[in-house]
């Protein structure tokens, strides 16, 4: 069981509760591998999938995952609720909670609004990412990745490359690795990066060049256009020569070394299209292994909260 109610942030997440839910994961990833992918562990339970915010992998994620454990998954559409009519976010999360619902998933465009959520509802809660905020269970599924390549945490060295300042993945990326014992470095333009950078407690470099011969693992952030309000960067061309991953840098990068991307990759500009060409003939090329751990992970998270007692 974890020591955790709601999660919304990897803070609110103990290292026990981090280990339990790699342990888990593990269990559930055999599942996965099954002729019959499912077990009865949450049949009866009703979970709502609440995404106020375009989503492919994370709400297809989570509905697999519980789908796979036998609970009934309901997606909620707010584009075409109440909300549209005038109704408040609180007055819609309570009427779905008088359904008798068992969790809450919710992704919202507004960063920290999940902690007010949870303060006006019973239900426990899933932050499926808010605003620039934070993505925990991107951050778990990303540690169990990396989990299933390295005996152990302690020591790896990580670089972060690309939109920093937009991104709630690194943010939650960023405070587990560190917990976990790797040793991270933000890789990013002055400009892609949040004022507060002391916030991270990580190296800085601009250029990846400077790091790309002696880390473990390359994480790659989606440049975030739908949350610039300008433009951040002068050109395609200048960011390439900085911050993207394409074939002659991928040749330096250590053997066993890992490539990880949260998705959806925009080939051009993170990574170039001939990498993502080449990406099924290089075995740490972790993107879509990332995608198949991600309904491992959520699939312990969504029993621990609701079927462990």
């Amino acid at each position: 069981m974890l020591s955790t109610k709601n999660i919304i942030s990897i803070d609110d997440l103990s290292i026990d509760d981090i280990n339990l839910i790699m342990e888990n994961a593990d269990s559930f990833y055999e599942v996965l591998g099954r002729e019959f992918k499912k077990v009865p562990t949450l049949r009866g339970k009703t979970i709502i999938n609440l995404f106020f915010e375009s989503s492919t992998r994370t709400r297809t994620s989570f509905e697999i995952a519980a789908k796979r454990l036998s609970a009934d998954m309901i997606n909620f559409s707010a584009s075409t609720s109440s909300l549209k009519k005038g109704e408040s976010i609180i007055d819609t999360l309570k009427t779905i909670q008088s359904m008798m619902i068992d969790l809450l998933i919710m992704r919202h465009s507004d960063s920290g609004v999940m902690n007010f959520i949870a303060g006006n509802i019973d239900v426990p809660l899933i932050n499926a990412g808010d605003g620039k905020h934070q993505h925990p269970t991107q951050a778990l599924l990303d540690l169990y990745t990396i989990k299933k390549s390295f005996k152990d945490f302690k020591g790896l060295k990580v670089a972060i490359a690309g939109d920093i300042l937009n991104s709630r993945v690194a943010r939650s990326d960023i405070k587990l690795f560190k917990r976990m014992g790797m040793d991270v470095t933000i890789v990013s333009a002055p400009m892609l990066l949040p004022e507060n950078l002391e916030y991270f407690d990580s190296n800085y470099v601009y250029d990846i060049d400077k790091i790309i011969e002696d880390i473990d693992i390359l994480y790659m952030l989606r440049m975030q256009f739908e949350r610039q309000d300008r433009k951040y960067y002068p050109s395609i061309k200048e960011y390439n020569r900085f911050l993207s991953l394409n074939m002659e840098r991928l040749k330096k990068m250590k053997r066993g070394s890992l490539i990880m991307h949260a998705g959806p990759v925009i080939r051009g500009i993170e990574i170039s299209e001939n990498v993502m060409n080449y990406a099924e003939n290089y075995s740490g090329f972790k993107i879509n292994t990332q995608v198949t751990n991600g309904v491992a992970v959520r699939m312990a998270l969504i029993y621990l909260m609701l079927g462990s007692t």
